[in-house]
C-alpha cells in the first residue's frame, strides 16, 4: 500500500495549510482512531473519501482526506480541522 499525491496537492498542502509530505506520513503512523467517510453531498466520491484527525510529531493536529483505490491511498487534502471535524471525529471514530 502505498501512500500517493499529485504534484498540485502537494504543493496546496504546503502553500495553503504550510503541511509538508512527511507530516501526512506522520499522521497514518501516529493514527489512534478509525477513519470515517464524508457523506456530504459535495464531497461524495467514488470510492468514498475518507478521512482521520491524527498528530504529526510535532504535536500538531491535522485532518488527512484520502481515497482507497487498488490498494494505494490517494490524498485529497491535509489541514488543520476545525472545532466541528475534531467534534464529529472525537465522537464518531472508534479507538484502534
Amino acid at each position: 500500500m502505498a501512500i500517493k499525491m499529485s504534484k498540485p496537492v502537494r504543493d496546496k498542502l504546503l502553500q495553503k495549510h504550510g503541511v509538508n509530505v512527511s507530516e501526512v506520513y506522520e499522521c497514518f503512523l501516529n493514527r489512534t482512531h478509525t477513519d470515517l467517510v464524508d457523506n456530504r453531498e459535495d464531497h461524495r466520491t467514488n470510492p468514498p473519501t475518507k478521512w482521520f484527525i491524527s498528530e504529526t510529531d510535532k504535536g500538531i493536529k491535522l485532518k488527512v482526506c484520502y481515497i482507497q483505490d487498488a490498494g494505494d491511498l490517494f490524498i485529497k487534502s491535509v489541514f488543520p480541522p476545525n472545532d466541528v471535524e475534531s467534534d464529529i471525529y472525537n465522537r464518531f471514530a472508534k479507538e484502534m
